[in-house]
């Protein structure tokens, strides 16, 4: 909950016997960037077996695989032509199961990301659907219309896709097919009974291997509008159809068969009643919003995002999940900056939401402070070593995707190093998980100096106090558990944040 003087915004307390998610950290990998076991350049899931002990060793409770199906890779694998297959270059089903079975042993749970919006152009129901006449059942898994205008030779409607480009693509019979992530991934119809039998296949296929539940990217995307109409100015019809939560019901009731199992998602809603429809008892357990990692390096701002996103999912009791960086965001160093003083900023906001209650998503890493590169952030981990690529793989060559100066950044170099972003993230996620400061959901704002902010966690009594402004600031009084700058005299640095507790 969220206090301030003169009212009292109760949330349900977690309950005794929490399930393990509601306060997780997990941990997004990005398998093709992440470790490369065989030596082509690309990530595999050998690779992730490989350095399961670093991800132990770093404290997360579980891991978020991306996409590693079979696939074009027209969307960095989102685009699945086989959901239940894994691609040759990754891996295998054996694989998979290894995988599985060495991050149970070692504490680790295992999300896998799914798509439920779309197929790639070239799964085998899209070829079916390109070979059938206009009207056949093959055409039904998708949405083909007929177009507007004299001869069809308009889109059905005015839709964009995510990539700015049309939302329709016309076929050679003069049909066209919607796609709101880009031509290569045709949107699934939801309404078509086929489309629901196969993707709870896929549930279950996944779900019985042993993985611990899913991350469903594109959450708000599955139901369109039956008469599909044109924006018109209005609230976006691609997206948040009220239909949409009848499938999340479906889906839950999967995912309940598998008690254990957790099912995420990645919405992007702007009002906050419709996105807390989402995480109603019968739907999803955890629902990442980018609104922080939207938010500037201000404290008002970003004291007004967590108090409204505690406030979003108050009405629901559904925990919140926070995360600073993901699919489609730049890194937090970057964001914040670059260099110096973006590193300083992403250090500091690593307390900020690592302090909070709920679950938190990291980025693989963010750990390491490692800003975006040409390659956005999907530039692969650097390991050890002091040149690309920098023990992620045996591959020689010139690794433009990897920059020569990460050598300060790599595992190998922070380990040891008390002072190190990963030594940061180690001993914040290890006092999370262990320290009497972190009980309760309850959260209290402090009165602080401008450009600052300071809250408590209840009944725990765990104090986060974060300066953005220019200059040192007084500590709040408790003893102090981290910062991520050096104290300046007993005062917080600019730029820094600190974890303190007064013992209730």
């Amino acid at each position: 909950m969220v206090r301030r003087a003169g009212r009292d915004t109760a949330r349900p307390s977690a309950p005794a016997g929490a399930p393990w998610w509601r306060d997780a950290v997990f941990y997004e990998l990005p398998v093709r960037s992440f470790a490369d076991f065989d030596g082509d350049g690309v990530g595999d899931l050998e690779g992730i077996r490989g350095r399961l002990g670093y991800l132990d060793l770093l404290g997360v409770q579980a891991l978020r695989l991306t996409p590693f199906y079979l696939s074009p890779l027209a969307d960095d694998g989102y685009d699945i032509a086989g959901p239940r297959a894994v691609d040759p270059v990754l891996g295998n089903l054996d694989t998979v199961d290894s995988l599985l079975a060495e991050a149970h042993a070692a504490g680790l749970r295992v999300v896998l990301d799914l798509v439920a919006n779309h197929t790639s152009d070239k799964h085998i129901w899209f070829a079916a659907a390109l070979s059938a006449a206009p009207g056949g059942p093959e055409r039904e898994r998708y949405h083909f219309r007929g177009g507007r205008g004299e001869h069809g030779e308009l889109p059905p409607n005015d839709w964009r896709a995510r990539d700015g480009g049309p939302a329709w693509t016309r076929v050679d019979d003069g049909q066209w097919y919607l796609h709101l992530f880009g031509p290569h991934e045709p949107d699934l119809n939801w309404t078509n009974p086929e489309v629901r039998a196969d993707f709870e296949r896929t549930l279950r296929f996944w779900l019985d291997r042993g993985a611990d539940g899913i991350h469903l990217a594109a959450a708000s995307g599955m139901a369109k509008h039956r008469d599909l109409p044109d924006t018109g100015g209005r609230t976006d019809p691609r997206f948040d159809d009220d239909g949409v939560h009848e499938i999340h019901q479906a889906i839950r009731k999967v995912i309940d068969e598998y008690p254990h199992a957790v099912s995420l998602g990645g919405l992007d809603v702007a009002d906050d009643e419709r996105f807390a429809r989402y995480l109603r008892p019968d739907e999803l357990h955890l629902a990442v919003h980018p609104r922080l990692a939207r938010t500037a390096f201000d404290a008002d701002a970003l004291q007004a995002a967590i108090e409204r996103s505690l406030a979003t999912v108050a009405p629901v009791g559904a925990p919140p999940a926070w995360a600073l960086a993901g699919e489609g965001l730049p890194r937090q160093v970057t964001r914040y900056g670059g260099g110096t003083r973006g590193l300083n900023r992403a250090r500091a906001m690593a307390l900020v939401v690592l302090g909070l209650p709920g679950a938190v998503c990291l980025r693989a890493g963010e750990e390491l402070g490692l800003g975006d590169t040409e390659e956005g952030s999907r530039a692969p981990i650097p390991w050890e070593g002091t040149a690309p690529p920098f023990g992620f793989s045996a591959l020689p060559g010139d690794w433009e995707s990897i920059p020569s100066g990460w050598a300060p950044f790599t595992v190998e170099a922070q380990l040891e190093d008390e002072e190190s972003t990963l030594s940061l993230y180690r001993r914040a996620i290890e006092l999370r998980r262990e320290h009497p400061g972190f009980a309760g959901e309850d959260v209290e704002w402090y009165g602080a100096p401008p450009g600052c902010f300071a809250y408590r966690r209840r009944p725990g009594g765990l104090i986060c106090a974060l300066n953005t402004s220019a200059a040192p600031v007084p500590v709040p009084r408790g003893d102090v558990l981290l910062a991520s700058a050096p104290l300046v005299e007993g005062r917080l640095a600019a730029d820094a944040a600190a974890w303190l507790w007064v013992q209730p």
